[in-house]
């Protein structure tokens, strides 16, 4: 496999990252929610001073693509005022916390996600790693899969507080105290050895055998992996995707029309109220194969890539059966979908790529050096129609 850097932290809004294509500025809207206004501002922005690709992420958050150190300085002008920005790069990176997209605003869940961003941004918060989060449910549990190192969901009456990996839980009995009790776990994660250097995951260092912290509950229920929900119709409004996750100013603006916007870890948005929007280009249909597909930027965007991956992963897209995911990544680092898939093509050369079926890019390859012309066929070998 391609050799790869691997960095430890996502870009920030003030601590942008380095790419193939200028810098990326990544902005953590808060509790993943854009008002028209916001959005409309965000669209500008990345025809200005961008080059107006806009990603979605995993982590439901938004990243501009492009700046230029100029044009980045421009971009943090215009968001301090509507609060798009934090105090520091340090706090911003500590503000990992998504919200189900379907949670009501103001409502129990939304609590708890802000009170947990307020804590997280306080002087004395727990200094966890910048890929430390929380992910918190509101009703059905939406959120088991995406990454999260403390999740929250209701209960009953109350709340469990869940790390990552671990076989207990904790309990709250209501949205301030779950906030509480979930910061508290993070304070735990850090006094008991869980960064290393920087890093540190809250599912690894479990699996070191750290003690359970106090008032912990064995032999929790938790819910199984959930589905993702694909474009249509939501209980507040729409899901719309789009391919691979990446928009454009033009669609961005075209959401903004119809609503406030919900930014999910799924790629997609949720616009709030909205009954079949239309934005060109826009994915509408749940049955669409791009929206079983992951591809990251690949080239000429990111420099670690090996090849122009989405332009092979949308010529792909079509042979795959109903039921079947496709994984493309540019490098063995996969940063479009760390889980695994029907088939997972890993770049190893501009037209080279090693493939593994049933499995993520950390799995044992399956087939390697396969030559562009030679995918459909070991492709439909791997996803049988």
């Amino acid at each position: 496999m391609s050799g790869f850097e691997i960095k430890g932290w996502c870009p920030g809004a003030l601590r942008p990252m380095e790419s193939g294509d200028g810098l990326v500025l990544r902005i953590r809207a808060r509790n993943g929610r854009l008002t028209p206004d916001e959005a409309r501002l965000i669209a500008g922005l990345s025809s200005r001073h961008g080059n107006g690709l806009i990603d979605l992420t995993s982590r439901a958050n938004l990243q501009l693509r492009g700046l230029t150190p100029l044009g980045h300085a421009a971009t943090i002008a215009a968001l301090q005022p509507f609060g798009l920005t934090d105090r520091d790069a340090g706090t911003e990176a500590r503000r990992n916390v998504i919200l189900s997209p379907f949670a009501p605003v103001g409502g129990p869940a939304w609590q708890v996600a802000e009170a947990i961003a307020r804590a997280m941004t306080a002087p004395d918060a727990p200094k966890v790693p910048a890929k430390f989060g929380f992910a918190v449910d509101a009703g059905t549990a939406v959120l088991t899969d995406v990454p999260a190192d403390i999740r929250l969901r209701p209960h009953g009456t109350g709340w469990l507080i869940l790390p990552d990996g671990a076989d207990w839980a904790l309990e709250a009995a209501n949205p301030a105290e779950a906030a509480r009790r979930a910061v508290a776990l993070a304070h735990w994660f850090v006094q008991t050895g869980g960064v290393t250097e920087g890093r540190g995951r809250m599912r690894n260092h479990l699996r070191r055998g750290a003690p359970k912290p106090g008032g912990s509950v064995a032999g929790t229920t938790r819910p199984g992996a959930s589905a993702t929900p694909g474009p249509g119709p939501a209980t507040n409004g729409w899901i719309v995707g789009f391919a691979f996750g990446q928009i454009t100013p033009g669609q961005l603006e075209a959401a903004a029309a119809l609503g406030p916007l919900r930014l999910t870890p799924w790629r997609a948005l949720l616009i709030e109220g909205a009954t079949l929007p239309r934005i060109p280009g826009a994915i509408l249909d749940p049955c669409d194969p791009l929206t079983r597909v992951h591809a990251c930027t690949g080239a000429p965007g990111c420099p670690q890539a090996q090849a122009d991956v989405r332009t092979l992963a949308r010529h792909l897209a079509s042979r795959l059966a109903p039921d079947q995911t496709l994984h493309v990544t540019g490098c063995a680092k996969a940063c479009a979908h760390q889980g695994p898939a029907s088939a997972t093509l890993i770049a190893t050369g501009r037209d080279r790529f090693d493939l593994i079926r049933d499995g993520s890019a950390r799995d044992p390859v399956t087939r390697a050096g396969l030559a562009v012309h030679d995918l459909p066929a070991a492709l439909a070998k791997a996803c049988p129609q």
